[in-house]
């Protein structure tokens, strides 16, 4: 009972659209696959680190206010900078790859650290996480249990964001999408802009 409650909250939070899922949209509409996958696996990791954290029992790391400030005005900097970056890229098709936007470069691991940095600056992350395991979990579930929850969370965040960069970047889906490819592409900017500024100013 108790891991079917925390599984349907868990998934019930990804049901709702964040900076993450606008930063693979936009990723996996504009690139190859492979590098939303190393978005969403960036994310993933975040998520993971925090789940480490929520696991150890750590709950302490919440009242740290010092570093959920700096988080705060970080992540909430980095989203608005993305967001600009996205709403300043030239005009371009999917066939002119040419003059595109340093958002868009073609390096797994450069997409890896943006995922991961937008998911990891993220203080509701691990507000999330601990709230979880403090309000949901006994304390007298065993490590081992918790431990195999927080994989299973982990897991399920790489496979649903996985098979949302896998739906947005199938070709059919680009080409019936590639008229509308540039507004998107400044709907996400303008989504991660918001969501820098809301994040800066709660």
């Amino acid at each position: 009972m108790e891991f079917l409650l925390i599984a349907s909250a868990h998934f019930m939070a990804l049901l709702s659209p964040g900076p993450d899922f606008f930063l693979i949209l936009q990723t996996s509409l504009r690139m190859p696959l492979r590098y939303a996958f190393a978005v969403c696996l960036g994310i993933a990791t975040a998520n993971g680190l925090y789940l480490v954290i929520a696991v150890a029992g750590l709950e302490a790391v919440r009242e740290m206010t010092s570093l959920m400030l700096v988080l705060k005005y970080l992540g909430g900097a980095y989203l608005l900078y993305i967001g600009i970056l996205l709403l300043l890229a030239p005009v371009h098709s999917l066939e002119n790859q040419t003059d595109v936007s340093s958002v868009h470069v073609k390096s797994i691991r450069r997409q890896f650290v943006m995922g991961y940095m937008s998911a990891i600056l993220n203080p509701k992350n691990a507000i999330f996480y601990l709230s979880l395991f403090t309000v949901m979990v006994s304390s007298e579930t065993p490590f081992v249990v918790r431990a195999l929850y927080g994989l299973w969370m982990a897991g399920v965040v790489l496979a649903w964001d996985m098979g949302i960069a896998g739906l947005l970047g199938n070709k059919k889906n680009k080409k019936r999408l590639s008229g509308w490819i540039f507004r998107i592409e400044k709907i996400s900017g303008a989504m991660l802009a918001f969501f820098g500024v809301l994040l800066t100013f709660q």
